[in-house]
Protein backbone atom coordinates (compact mmCIF):
# COMPACT_ATOMS: atom_id res chain seq x y z
CA UNK A 1 0.00 0.00 0.00
CA UNK A 2 1.03 3.63 -0.38
CA UNK A 3 1.49 5.38 2.96
CA UNK A 4 0.08 8.92 3.09
CA UNK A 5 2.30 11.39 4.97
CA UNK A 6 0.70 14.63 6.14
CA UNK A 7 2.53 17.42 7.96
CA UNK A 8 0.45 18.99 10.73
CA UNK A 9 1.16 21.40 13.59
CA UNK A 10 -0.74 22.02 16.81
CA UNK A 11 -1.62 25.47 15.49
CA UNK A 12 -3.33 23.89 12.45
CA UNK A 13 -5.70 21.67 14.44
CA UNK A 14 -8.55 24.20 14.46
CA UNK A 15 -8.14 25.22 10.82
CA UNK A 16 -10.08 23.67 7.94
CA UNK A 17 -6.92 22.01 6.63
CA UNK A 18 -6.06 20.60 10.05
CA UNK A 19 -9.55 19.26 10.61
CA UNK A 20 -9.46 17.62 7.20
CA UNK A 21 -6.15 15.87 7.92
CA UNK A 22 -7.24 14.66 11.37
CA UNK A 23 -10.62 13.61 9.97
CA UNK A 24 -8.97 11.49 7.29
CA UNK A 25 -6.67 9.87 9.84
CA UNK A 26 -9.63 9.21 12.16
CA UNK A 27 -11.53 7.57 9.31
CA UNK A 28 -8.59 5.23 8.63
CA UNK A 29 -8.67 4.17 12.30
CA UNK A 30 -12.43 3.66 12.36
CA UNK A 31 -12.12 1.49 9.25
CA UNK A 32 -9.55 -0.75 10.97
CA UNK A 33 -6.44 0.85 9.48
CA UNK A 34 -3.14 1.98 11.01
CA UNK A 35 -2.03 5.58 11.55
CA UNK A 36 1.30 6.72 13.03
CA UNK A 37 1.17 9.91 15.08
CA UNK A 38 3.30 12.03 17.40
CA UNK A 39 2.93 11.98 21.18
CA UNK A 40 5.00 13.84 23.76
CA UNK A 41 7.10 10.68 24.31
CA UNK A 42 7.70 8.97 20.93
CA UNK A 43 5.68 8.41 17.75
CA UNK A 44 2.92 5.83 18.18
CA UNK A 45 1.39 3.38 15.70
CA UNK A 46 -2.35 3.65 16.24
CA UNK A 47 -5.26 1.28 15.66
CA UNK A 48 -8.78 0.98 17.10
CA UNK A 49 -8.06 -0.67 20.47
CA UNK A 50 -11.51 -2.27 20.66
CA UNK A 51 -11.20 -3.86 17.20
CA UNK A 52 -9.26 -7.12 17.55
CA UNK A 53 -8.52 -7.31 13.83
CA UNK A 54 -7.06 -3.79 13.85
CA UNK A 55 -4.87 -4.56 16.87
CA UNK A 56 -3.58 -7.68 15.10
CA UNK A 57 -2.49 -5.48 12.18
CA UNK A 58 -0.17 -3.55 14.54
CA UNK A 59 1.74 -6.72 15.40
CA UNK A 60 2.03 -7.63 11.73
CA UNK A 61 3.24 -4.18 10.63
CA UNK A 62 5.86 -3.98 13.39
CA UNK A 63 6.91 -7.63 13.37
CA UNK A 64 6.02 -7.51 17.07
CA UNK A 65 5.54 -10.66 19.20
CA UNK A 66 1.82 -11.14 19.84
CA UNK A 67 2.27 -11.55 23.60
CA UNK A 68 3.72 -8.05 23.94
CA UNK A 69 0.76 -5.93 25.15
CA UNK A 70 -0.31 -2.65 23.54
CA UNK A 71 -1.11 0.60 25.38
CA UNK A 72 -4.63 1.98 24.98
CA UNK A 73 -4.66 5.78 24.58
CA UNK A 74 -7.62 7.83 25.79
CA UNK A 75 -8.30 11.56 26.26
CA UNK A 76 -10.58 11.72 29.33
CA UNK A 77 -11.25 9.94 32.61
CA UNK A 78 -14.78 9.05 31.53
CA UNK A 79 -13.30 6.76 28.90
CA UNK A 80 -11.43 4.75 31.54
CA UNK A 81 -14.54 3.12 33.03
CA UNK A 82 -15.33 1.29 29.78
CA UNK A 83 -11.97 -0.50 29.62
CA UNK A 84 -10.76 -0.75 33.27
CA UNK A 85 -12.69 -3.09 35.57
CA UNK A 86 -11.20 -2.13 38.94
CA UNK A 87 -9.80 1.37 39.45
CA UNK A 88 -8.23 1.81 42.91
CA UNK A 89 -8.56 5.18 44.65
CA UNK A 90 -4.81 5.76 44.43
CA UNK A 91 -5.08 5.61 40.63
CA UNK A 92 -7.35 8.65 40.62
CA UNK A 93 -4.76 10.55 42.66
CA UNK A 94 -2.03 9.58 40.19
CA UNK A 95 -4.23 10.46 37.21
CA UNK A 96 -5.11 13.83 38.70
CA UNK A 97 -1.41 14.69 38.99
CA UNK A 98 0.07 12.96 35.94
CA UNK A 99 -2.63 12.79 33.25
CA UNK A 100 -2.50 14.00 30.55
CA UNK A 101 1.18 13.11 30.43
CA UNK A 102 3.90 10.48 29.95
CA UNK A 103 2.47 7.88 32.33
CA UNK A 104 0.76 4.55 31.60
CA UNK A 105 -1.24 2.73 34.28
CA UNK A 106 -2.18 -0.96 34.26
CA UNK A 107 -5.64 -2.12 35.42
CA UNK A 108 -7.79 -5.24 35.25
CA UNK A 109 -9.49 -5.09 31.85
CA UNK A 110 -13.19 -5.24 31.01
CA UNK A 111 -14.68 -7.51 28.35
CA UNK A 112 -14.72 -4.51 26.00
CA UNK A 113 -10.97 -4.84 25.46
CA UNK A 114 -9.99 -7.76 23.20
CA UNK A 115 -7.13 -10.05 24.17
CA UNK A 116 -5.50 -9.14 20.85
CA UNK A 117 -4.91 -5.68 22.34
CA UNK A 118 -3.67 -6.88 25.74
CA UNK A 119 -1.30 -9.58 24.48
CA UNK A 120 -3.55 -12.26 25.95
CA UNK A 121 -3.58 -10.75 29.43
CA UNK A 122 -6.53 -9.91 31.71
CA UNK A 123 -4.96 -6.52 32.33
CA UNK A 124 -4.97 -3.40 30.14
CA UNK A 125 -2.33 -0.66 29.91
CA UNK A 126 -3.86 2.83 29.60
CA UNK A 127 -2.35 6.25 28.89
CA UNK A 128 -3.72 9.74 28.39
CA UNK A 129 -1.22 11.68 26.25
CA UNK A 130 -0.81 15.45 26.50
CA UNK A 131 0.23 16.01 22.87
CA UNK A 132 -2.57 17.94 21.16
CA UNK A 133 -2.21 16.19 17.80
CA UNK A 134 -2.40 12.81 19.51
CA UNK A 135 -5.48 13.84 21.48
CA UNK A 136 -7.26 15.15 18.38
CA UNK A 137 -6.56 11.88 16.55
CA UNK A 138 -7.73 9.70 19.46
CA UNK A 139 -11.05 11.55 19.58
CA UNK A 140 -11.41 11.42 15.78
CA UNK A 141 -10.66 7.70 15.75
CA UNK A 142 -13.27 6.68 18.28
CA UNK A 143 -11.68 7.44 21.65
CA UNK A 144 -9.69 4.23 22.24
CA UNK A 145 -6.46 3.95 20.24
CA UNK A 146 -3.98 1.13 20.85
CA UNK A 147 -0.52 2.41 20.06
CA UNK A 148 2.95 0.99 20.63
CA UNK A 149 5.95 2.88 19.26
CA UNK A 150 5.80 3.29 15.46
CA UNK A 151 8.95 1.36 14.58
CA UNK A 152 9.94 -2.10 13.43
CA UNK A 153 9.99 -4.25 16.57
CA UNK A 154 13.38 -4.14 18.30
CA UNK A 155 14.60 -0.98 16.52
CA UNK A 156 15.13 2.39 18.23
CA UNK A 157 11.79 4.09 18.81
CA UNK A 158 10.90 6.94 16.42
CA UNK A 159 11.17 10.51 17.63
CA UNK A 160 10.58 12.04 14.18
CA UNK A 161 8.18 11.17 11.34
CA UNK A 162 11.18 10.35 9.13
CA UNK A 163 12.04 7.48 11.49
CA UNK A 164 8.52 6.09 11.05
CA UNK A 165 8.78 6.34 7.26
CA UNK A 166 12.10 4.51 7.34
CA UNK A 167 10.58 1.55 9.20
CA UNK A 168 6.92 1.39 8.19
CA UNK A 169 6.36 3.13 4.85
CA UNK A 170 4.21 0.90 2.66
CA UNK A 171 2.92 -1.09 5.66
CA UNK A 172 0.47 1.45 7.16
CA UNK A 173 -2.20 3.80 5.84
CA UNK A 174 -0.97 7.16 7.15
CA UNK A 175 1.70 9.06 9.07
CA UNK A 176 0.92 12.34 10.81
CA UNK A 177 4.14 14.36 10.78
CA UNK A 178 4.01 16.66 13.79
CA UNK A 179 7.75 17.29 13.98
CA UNK A 180 10.16 16.11 16.67
CA UNK A 181 8.72 14.87 19.97
CA UNK A 182 9.35 16.61 23.29
CA UNK A 183 10.55 13.87 25.66
CA UNK A 184 12.11 11.15 23.52
CA UNK A 185 11.63 8.04 25.70
CA UNK A 186 8.44 6.05 26.24
CA UNK A 187 6.01 6.61 29.10
CA UNK A 188 6.55 5.37 32.63
CA UNK A 189 4.42 2.25 33.23
CA UNK A 190 2.86 1.87 36.69
CA UNK A 191 1.05 -1.36 37.62
CA UNK A 192 -2.03 -0.45 39.65
CA UNK A 193 -3.15 -4.08 40.10
CA UNK A 194 -0.65 -4.64 42.93
CA UNK A 195 -0.03 -3.00 46.31
CA UNK A 196 2.09 -0.95 46.50
CA UNK A 197 1.93 0.12 42.85
CA UNK A 198 4.93 -1.10 40.82
CA UNK A 199 6.93 0.61 38.09
CA UNK A 200 7.35 -1.82 35.19
CA UNK A 201 9.13 0.66 32.89
CA UNK A 202 10.87 3.90 33.95
CA UNK A 203 10.19 7.13 32.07
CA UNK A 204 9.84 10.89 32.52
CA UNK A 205 7.46 10.40 35.47
CA UNK A 206 10.11 9.18 37.89
CA UNK A 207 9.97 6.94 40.97
CA UNK A 208 10.89 9.98 43.05
CA UNK A 209 7.90 11.92 41.70
CA UNK A 210 5.49 9.05 42.30
CA UNK A 211 6.81 8.36 45.80
CA UNK A 212 6.29 12.00 46.74
CA UNK A 213 2.75 11.79 45.36
CA UNK A 214 1.44 8.49 46.75
CA UNK A 215 4.07 7.08 49.11
CA UNK A 216 5.64 3.63 48.63
CA UNK A 217 6.23 2.56 45.02
CA UNK A 218 8.03 -0.63 44.00
CA UNK A 219 10.21 -1.18 40.92
CA UNK A 220 10.13 -4.46 39.01
CA UNK A 221 13.78 -5.49 38.82
CA UNK A 222 13.11 -8.85 37.19
CA UNK A 223 14.75 -9.32 33.81
CA UNK A 224 12.65 -11.70 31.72
CA UNK A 225 14.83 -13.57 29.26
CA UNK A 226 13.73 -13.87 25.61
CA UNK A 227 13.06 -17.61 25.96
CA UNK A 228 10.95 -17.18 29.11
CA UNK A 229 7.45 -18.68 29.11
CA UNK A 230 6.25 -15.76 31.25
CA UNK A 231 4.04 -13.28 29.44
CA UNK A 232 5.25 -9.68 29.81
CA UNK A 233 2.78 -7.52 31.72
CA UNK A 234 3.92 -4.31 30.09
CA UNK A 235 5.41 -3.36 26.72
CA UNK A 236 9.16 -3.77 26.48
CA UNK A 237 9.70 -6.05 29.48
CA UNK A 238 10.50 -9.29 27.70
CA UNK A 239 12.28 -8.53 24.44
CA UNK A 240 15.43 -6.77 23.27
CA UNK A 241 14.34 -3.28 22.29
CA UNK A 242 15.65 0.00 20.91
CA UNK A 243 18.66 -1.71 19.34
CA UNK A 244 20.88 -0.21 16.63
CA UNK A 245 22.29 -2.53 13.97
CA UNK A 246 25.78 -2.26 15.46
CA UNK A 247 27.07 -4.16 18.49
CA UNK A 248 26.47 -1.78 21.44
CA UNK A 249 28.37 -1.92 24.74
CA UNK A 250 27.94 0.31 27.80
CA UNK A 251 31.09 1.22 29.70
CA UNK A 252 30.70 2.19 33.35
CA UNK A 253 32.99 3.42 36.09
CA UNK A 254 34.79 6.68 36.99
CA UNK A 255 34.66 8.99 33.96
CA UNK A 256 38.42 9.18 33.40
CA UNK A 257 38.64 5.38 33.32
CA UNK A 258 35.58 5.17 31.05
CA UNK A 259 37.14 7.56 28.51
CA UNK A 260 40.45 5.67 28.56
CA UNK A 261 38.72 2.29 28.20
CA UNK A 262 36.50 3.42 25.32
CA UNK A 263 39.48 4.93 23.47
CA UNK A 264 41.51 1.76 23.96
CA UNK A 265 38.72 -0.56 22.77
CA UNK A 266 37.94 1.74 19.84
CA UNK A 267 41.60 1.76 18.77
CA UNK A 268 41.75 -2.05 18.93
CA UNK A 269 38.59 -2.42 16.82
CA UNK A 270 39.69 0.19 14.24
CA UNK A 271 43.13 -1.44 13.96
CA UNK A 272 41.31 -4.58 12.77
CA UNK A 273 39.46 -2.56 10.13
CA UNK A 274 36.14 -2.17 11.95
CA UNK A 275 34.09 1.04 11.94
CA UNK A 276 33.52 2.29 15.49
CA UNK A 277 31.11 4.77 17.05
CA UNK A 278 31.17 6.39 20.50
CA UNK A 279 28.29 7.90 22.50
CA UNK A 280 29.53 10.69 24.76
CA UNK A 281 28.14 13.90 26.17
CA UNK A 282 28.86 17.56 25.52
CA UNK A 283 31.32 17.38 28.38
CA UNK A 284 33.38 14.50 26.90
CA UNK A 285 33.00 14.15 23.11
CA UNK A 286 36.18 16.10 22.39
CA UNK A 287 38.23 13.46 24.18
CA UNK A 288 37.22 10.44 22.11
CA UNK A 289 39.00 9.04 19.06
CA UNK A 290 36.75 6.91 16.85
CA UNK A 291 35.25 6.90 13.35
CA UNK A 292 32.00 8.50 14.55
CA UNK A 293 31.69 10.33 17.88
CA UNK A 294 28.32 11.75 18.89
CA UNK A 295 27.12 13.83 21.82
CA UNK A 296 23.86 12.56 23.23
CA UNK A 297 23.28 15.71 25.31
CA UNK A 298 24.63 17.31 28.47
CA UNK A 299 24.89 15.77 31.92
CA UNK A 300 23.81 19.14 33.29
CA UNK A 301 20.34 18.41 31.87
CA UNK A 302 19.65 14.68 31.47
CA UNK A 303 16.34 15.46 29.74
CA UNK A 304 18.47 16.40 26.70
CA UNK A 305 20.04 12.94 26.79
CA UNK A 306 16.64 11.23 26.86
CA UNK A 307 15.45 13.44 24.01
CA UNK A 308 18.37 12.56 21.72
CA UNK A 309 18.90 8.89 22.61
CA UNK A 310 16.91 7.13 19.88
CA UNK A 311 17.81 9.61 17.14
CA UNK A 312 21.51 9.14 17.92
CA UNK A 313 21.19 5.34 17.79
CA UNK A 314 19.56 5.63 14.36
CA UNK A 315 22.31 8.03 13.19
CA UNK A 316 24.88 5.35 13.94
CA UNK A 317 22.92 3.00 11.67
CA UNK A 318 23.10 5.61 8.91
CA UNK A 319 26.86 5.90 9.49
CA UNK A 320 27.18 2.10 9.13
CA UNK A 321 29.29 1.59 12.24
CA UNK A 322 29.87 -1.97 13.44
CA UNK A 323 30.63 -1.34 17.12
CA UNK A 324 29.34 1.35 19.49
CA UNK A 325 30.69 2.19 22.94
CA UNK A 326 28.53 4.33 25.22
CA UNK A 327 29.09 6.06 28.53
CA UNK A 328 26.70 5.03 31.30
CA UNK A 329 24.36 7.33 33.20
CA UNK A 330 23.22 7.71 36.80
CA UNK A 331 20.21 5.56 37.71
CA UNK A 332 18.09 8.27 39.31
CA UNK A 333 15.31 10.47 37.97
CA UNK A 334 15.06 10.27 34.18
CA UNK A 335 18.54 8.71 34.21
CA UNK A 336 16.78 5.46 35.17
CA UNK A 337 14.80 5.59 31.92
CA UNK A 338 17.93 6.38 29.89
CA UNK A 339 19.86 3.44 31.36
CA UNK A 340 16.85 1.13 31.00
CA UNK A 341 16.70 1.85 27.27
CA UNK A 342 20.47 1.70 26.77
CA UNK A 343 20.73 -1.62 28.59
CA UNK A 344 17.98 -3.12 26.44
CA UNK A 345 19.60 -1.72 23.28
CA UNK A 346 22.91 -3.28 24.34
CA UNK A 347 21.40 -6.61 25.30
CA UNK A 348 22.67 -5.82 28.84
CA UNK A 349 26.31 -5.91 27.68
CA UNK A 350 28.10 -3.76 30.27
CA UNK A 351 31.88 -3.33 30.53
CA UNK A 352 33.48 -2.26 33.82
CA UNK A 353 36.17 0.33 33.06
Amino acid sequence: MKTIVEKITKEQLNTEEGKKIIGQAGDFLKEGGLVAFPTETVYGLGADALNKTASTKIYAAKGRPSDNPLIVHITNMGALDKIADIIPEVAYKVADACWPGPLTMIFQKTEEVPYETTGGLDTVAVRMPSDEIARALIDAGGGYIAAPSANTSGRPSPTKAEHVEEDLSGKIEMILDGGAVDIGVESTILDMTVTPPMILRPGAITKEMLTELIGEVDIDRTLITPDSKVKPKAPGMKYRHYAPKADLSIVEGPMELVIDAINQMSAERMAKGHRVGVIGTQETVGRYKADVVKSIGTRADEATIANHLYAVLREFDDAEVEYIYSESFAAGGIGSAIMNRLLKAAGHHVIDA
